[in-house]
């Protein structure tokens, strides 16, 4: 999630459990220490795949993050003996403010590698958009009421309660998936379309409206369904490309954003160039991660020694608009094979040397 989500949410958490004591200050140590994991944007693995995949690594472990909790809670004990709590409370809420970062960031589609150094596929629950304003909501209104009130006496109870709301939002984003899933596998069963995988995704900033990608072969389906829908989903096909996935089989990178993506990705010839596009984050047609792995000379695909990643565009406002008026208006045709034309456009990228 987003930084800001990030830092309320830790400040909540000790506002909650340790304000009573530090008061205001328990939301200065809260959001501070919720946004630490994510300090390894500031590493430079290599190149734009390795920065991808290796964020959200050892800084997001549970492993990782449970140890730093225990040194943290012995170093403040150590030079602070007496704050008028325990240390089981005080252990308590700096594991909590450390570990719900990464737990909440495993509810978005990117990946968190919550087990590192195991390696399973990083961790999507992708029931929540990176930026979702009604989760957030609650907790910054909550922070903003604990620095007036100072959280002495009863009005800790806020942060706990902004807690739950965001918490019982979260299990409504399970639910809005489970129901896309349900409602998709009984049209793929209608069409008899054998999926490879299905991938579920909610819309940019809400989970009223979702994105369905299915993986078949040399294609791809994509379709829009919202918690109003009457009809079953439509479902739009699209090229896949992944006959140029076996150009990129000794790649090491391409097999390491296989491992990160789960295989949700598609390929596109552009020109001379071979692109690579996660096709699970942004919306269909503007995708934030896309790569140009190789390109072609004398007839043969050379994978680039870096692979850099393109710019994107997030799309216009009337793009957003047409799908939250989608949310509220089943019928209306979202033109998702128009969108998605954008990836096969001409892309100006600086001549390469090997």
């Amino acid at each position: 999630m987003d930084s800001i989500t990030q830092a309320v949410l830790g400040a909540s958490i000790q506002g909650a459990l340790l304000g009573r004591w530090q008061g205001r200050k328990a939301l200065l140590y809260g959001a501070t220490l919720a946004t630490l994991p994510d300090l390894d944007v500031i590493m430079d693995y290599g190149d734009a795949v390795a920065n991808m995949t290796y964020h959200r690594g050892f800084s997001h472990s549970l492993f990782v993050l449970s140890g730093f909790a225990l040194l943290l809670t012995w170093l403040i004990r150590r030079f602070r003996r007496h704050p008028g709590y325990s240390t089981n409370r005080l252990l308590l809420t700096l594991w909590l403010v450390l570990i719900t970062h990464p737990l909440l960031d495993a509810f978005t589609s990117y990946g968190t590698q919550l087990f590192w150094p195991l390696m399973p596929t990083p961790t999507a629950w992708s029931s929540l958009f990176i930026i979702d304003p009604l989760y957030t909501v609650p907790l910054i209104a909550a922070v903003v009421i604990s620095l007036f009130t100072g959280l002495r006496e009863q009005s800790w109870r806020v942060p706990a309660v902004a807690l739950a709301v965001s918490t019982l939002y979260i299990g409504f984003s399970l639910a809005g998936k489970f129901m896309v899933e349900q409602r998709v596998e009984r049209e793929l069963a209608r069409q008899g379309i054998q999926a490879e995988q299905l991938f579920i995704t909610p819309t940019p900033f809400n989970t009223l409206l979702w994105r369905a990608i299915v993986l078949d072969g040399e294609d791809y389906h994509e379709a829009l369904i919202g918690w109003f829908d009457d009809e079953p989903p439509q479902l739009q096909r699209l090229p896949r490309g992944t006959h140029l996935r076996e150009r990129l089989a000794d790649s090491p990178m391409h097999q390491r954003l296989e491992w990160f993506t789960g295989g949700v990705l598609r390929y596109d010839q552009v020109g001379d160039r071979l692109i690579v596009t996660d096709l699970r984050l942004g919306m269909t047609g503007f995708h934030p991660f896309r790569f140009d792995f190789a390109q072609l000379h004398d007839g043969q695909w050379q994978v680039h020694d870096r692979i850099d990643r393109l710019p994107f565009s997030r799309g216009e406002a009337e793009h957003l608009a047409l799908l939250f008026k989608r949310i509220w208006q089943p019928e209306l045709q979202v033109p998702l094979l128009a969108w998605a034309s954008g990836l096969q456009k001409p892309i100006l990228t600086e001549t390469r040397s090997h």
